[in-house]
């Protein structure tokens, strides 16, 4: 982790010495003096960062590096906030001249105070700081000296990669008859000429799950040993080696060590050894994404019967990607018994019926813990094997897993295998995870955002952060360090397994809080001076307005409801990341005023601010939100879009309250001056509209018309979600205009008559439509056709992929088709080329599809609680089946069934 942190300061430090302020010749030889060393001590920081796992002293001396470079980049954010600050003054100072030229009675205005430039004692006062920190270092690399640190160590010097063979007890394999007969199924399966050759099948899984396991009991299987003629298992591990791989697997099939070394040579023969046979390869514990290692063995395997199968194991789904999986099994926990059933057979091996009825209480409160992973149920049974007490038993079920005597080495060995495949920077951000609570629910926006906060986030060419960073996400994704939470459905949520996190916190250092009930908080003054993340899961009766002066470094500050935000907000000149969330009761009027102070966190890259939905609360953001010149997100239900909203051209992300009664002085245009925005959010109304009747004359109706006609949306948004607006028409040029939006949520419409034409958004390719319960017709408005159209061919929706409407109650009709009906007009519209789902649930009245659906390439169809359409979908017989028979997955769903009916 240190090499990530220490790149990123010689990055700063570069940045410094060729800033546009002048640096004093002092300030300017301390920064260079420390890049030099800090350079000097990246060289070997590789072999220390493996070392520190065996050698104490080692990790003492990383960790008093890491000490010291999170000061100097401390004193490099205070510098850089001064330079932040000059540029504000600037930018205001511009806006106050636009702002009197625009009108003739200009009014006197609040004016900031005057932010100098780094002056004589700020140069003088960061010398101070940078020369200490130089003594510190030099005494950290004079110790350098004493481990005699390599350039290079390879991984294997210091966590072991286990060979793997063929051979397993099959009578020791508990919980996995399932997966291993369909796995063996498929093995048997005869090959056809249209499926991809060599037929390859992958097993995916975090480590400890079993991969390695599963094959072997596939690979012993009896009716796989009787139907191949060669069998073959090579462990092939990391780094890939191919002429190494290419002499083990002609050894197994000449049963003799090969003569060659090429591997022209040994392909060679391979293929002539294999040729029209029925040929079974495994490839154990595979890492290596780079296709053109693969390649040549994929093509020497050509030669084999098209019944030979290729069996994978691997970590990583992008290997089962790069090596063209006709098939890919991904490998999940053991469930709860069978997880039990394993570590009981190993832990009370040897122990009378007495014995295992005093600690089986123990016993089965140790085996959740595994938590359904196969290695832990054998690490912690062969650990429990030789304790007899309940005390002992006991101890262990209290402990942290770290904690225990083996079970590191045994149980984190394979995971350190995942560790050390990570970049630098990927460890950070895999690592930062240690702070969250073991079942939280990552919401990948929120986490991206932390990462971003503490600088762990590479920038990489005119690539934005946050897509980087959302690269590194999948990347540790990819390699199971998080695994996807199905009980979300619409919206991807991810947790991290608990042996996954209780590896996180055994390697991670104690600079980031999370605080849960029972925690001691606050920590201890030396350790919360150097917090960066302070993350509040529970209440605390904590003082907030003691926050600068005990946790002055925060980088990332996450409150809970019941949490005031203090005026001394302010003073945190480092934070990155504020998420709060207020508490309906604790403010009057409905309404929640900022402190101003929050204008001076001129460093804030994230400002969440929400609560508990449906509320009434209005979130208004103080006068000063101009100078967050940084400000990449700006989110929260029901927070009011704040006048000057145009000055924070830094953003990516706005989630905001359209009220006309609050935005007095906002003007709706400046939309347009956030040229980086990407996704826009935009709430008309406060509360769930849904729910409300809303009266013909209420003023609110006009007023929404006023305003959307009045936006103007910056030009590469990519994602809208309009929401609680009470219009009964949009204006049909606002989202026309917007050529690169990608995706489109209309949401709780709930006065909408008619749709604008959508079908127009060139690049469109998720749609979602709910609570619009009074449209009654979806007709050729919503395609965008228009009678004056010449006979020219027409792409209507032509790049969209998912559409979705969600209870439209008074929905009946849905025409889609020609301008004037005839076959000359259908032959020149092609309407959504590329559809691949269509959702539909909760439109009771809805009495037919439209007919072009039968044109598109759709895969999924689903459809809830609409009786009448459910009827006209029947196999065969449905006035509608003609129009959907092509469509592979079709689910009729009935308002209270879990099964579907087609």
């Amino acid at each position: 982790m240190a090499g990530a942190l220490l790149s990123a300061i010689v990055e700063r430090l570069g940045s410094l010495i060729s800033s546009e302020f002048k640096l004093t010749v002092t300030v300017k030889e301390e920064v260079q003096k420390l890049q030099t060393k800090f350079r000097t001590i990246q060289a070997v920081l590789n072999d220390a960062e493996k070392r520190q796992l065996t050698e104490e002293s080692v990790k003492l001396w990383l960790d008093k590096l890491e000490g010291v470079s999170y000061e100097i980049d401390d004193v490099l954010d205070e510098w850089n906030t001064v330079m932040i600050k000059a540029e504000i003054e600037k930018q205001q100072k511009e806006f106050e001249e636009e702002e009197k030229a625009e009108t003739s009675t200009a009014k006197k205005r609040k004016v900031w105070p005057l932010i100098s430039v780094p002056n004589l004692f700020q140069h003088r006062d960061i010398a101070h700081k940078i020369k200490d920190l130089n003594e510190k270092l030099d005494e950290i690399n004079k110790e350098k000296e004493m481990y005699g640190f390599e350039l290079s160590r390879a991984i294997e010097e210091v966590v072991e990669r286990p060979k793997t063979t063929s051979y397993v007890d099959v009578s020791e394999i508990l919980g996995r008859d399932k997966v291993k007969n369909d796995l063996v199924s498929i093995l048997l399966g005869k090959g056809t000429e249209k499926e991809k050759h060599p037929h390859v099948i992958s097993l995916v899984g975090m480590g400890g799950i079993g991969k390695t396991t599963l094959a072997q009991l596939a690979y012993n299987d009896q009716e796989v040993k009787a139907h191949f003629e060669i069998t073959v298992w090579v462990c092939v591990s990391d780094p890939f080696d191919q002429c190494k791989v290419g002499k083990e697997v002609l050894e197994s099939v000449e049963h003799q060590s090969p003569n060659l070394t090429a591997l022209q040579s040994l392909l060679d023969r391979i293929c002539d050894k294999v040729r029209g046979k029925n040929f079974f390869l495994v490839f154990d514990d595979v890492w290596t994404e780079d296709y053109a290692m693969w390649k040549p063995f994929r093509d020497a395997l050509k030669s084999c019967s098209q019944s030979s199968r290729i069996l994978v194991t691997t970590r990583k789904d992008q290997v089962a990607k790069m090596m063209e999986s006709s098939n890919t099994i991904k490998l999940n926990e053991l469930s709860e018994e069978d997880c039990w059933l394993v570590f009981s057979k190993i832990a009370f091996f040897d122990k009378d019926p007495q014995q295992r009825e005093e600690l089986e209480d123990f016993g089965r409160q140790i085996s959740k813990k595994c938590k359904g992973l196969p290695l832990a149920a054998k690490t912690l049974g062969s650990l429990m094997r030789f304790k007899k007490s309940r005390e002992e038993w006991r101890n262990v079920l209290n402990n942290n897993l770290w904690e225990l005597e083996d079970v590191e080495r045994g149980l984190f060995a394979p995971l350190l295998l995942s560790y050390y495949d990570l970049s630098s920077p990927l460890k950070r951000c895999f690592s930062y995870c240690a702070v969250f609570q073991k079942d939280h629910v990552f919401n990948v926006e929120d986490l991206v955002y932390m990462w971003i906060a503490h600088g762990f986030v590479e920038s990489k060419g005119n690539i934005e952060v946050e897509i980087m960073a959302r690269e590194y996400f999948e990347n540790l994704a990819i390699r199971s360090f998080f695994q996807e939470c199905k009980e979300y459905r619409r919206f991807t949520r991810y947790k991290m397994h608990d042996i996954v996190h209780d590896f996180a916190q055994s390697i991670t250092k104690a600079r980031h809080l999370g605080y849960s009930t029972g925690s001691q908080f606050p920590p201890s003054t030396d350790r919360s001076k150097n917090l960066r993340t302070v993350i509040f899961f529970s209440h605390s009766d904590y003082n907030m307005s003691n926050l600068d002066q005990n946790f002055s470094c925060l980088r990332v500050l996450t409150l809970n409801s019941t949490m005031k935000l203090p005026d001394t907000i302010g003073n945190l000149i480092h934070l990155r990341y504020l998420d709060v969330h207020f508490c309906e009761e604790a403010f009057s009027f409905g309404k929640c005023v900022l402190p101003e102070t929050i204008g001076n966190l001129c460093n804030l890259l994230s400002l969440r601010l929400g609560h508990d939905w449906p509320s009434r609360l209005r979130i208004m953001l103080p006068q000063g939100i101009g100078k967050l010149i940084n400000l990449r997100l700006l989110t929260g239900y029901c927070l009011v879009i704040p006048r000057e909203i145009g000055r924070l051209t830094s953003l990516k992300t706005l989630r905001s309250l359209i009220n006309d009664e609050d935005c007095k002085g906002c003007k709706f245009e400046e939309l347009k001056n956030l040229i980086h925005l990407r996704y826009l959010s935009l709430y008309f109304n406060e509360g769930r509209l849904p729910m409300i009747t809303i009266a013909p004359n209420d003023r609110r109706i006009e007023s929404n018309v006023l305003i959307l006609n009045a936006l103007e949306l910056p030009q590469d948004l990519e994602k809208l979600c309009i929401r609680n607006y009470l219009g009964t028409t949009m204006s049909p040029t606002l989202l026309a205009s917007l050529t690169n939006l990608k995706e489109l949520y209309l949401l709780s419409a709930i006065e909408l008559m008619s749709l604008p034409p959508l079908g127009k958004i060139p690049r469109l390719e998720s749609l979602f439509i709910s609570f619009a319960r009074s449209l009654k017709k979806v007709g050729v408005e919503f395609l965008g056709i228009e009678s004056e159209n010449k006979k020219e061919d027409i792409k209507i929706f032509p790049n969209l992929k998912h559409l979705e409407f969600i209870d439209l109650g008074e929905w009946e009709e849905w025409i889609g088709g020609t301008r004037g009906g005839g076959k000359e007009d259908e032959d020149c519209i092609t309407i959504m080329p590329r559809l691949q789902k269509l959702t539909i649930q909760f439109c009771g009245k809805l009495k037919s599809l439209p007919d072009f659906l039968h044109t598109t390439p759709l895969q999924e169809l689903e459809i809830m609680g609409c009786p009448i359409i459910k009827k006209h979908c029947r196999r065969e017989t449905g006035e509608d089946w003609r129009n959907i028979s092509h469509i592979p997955f079709i689910k009729l769903w009935d308002y209270d069934s879990e099964t579907s009916s087609a």
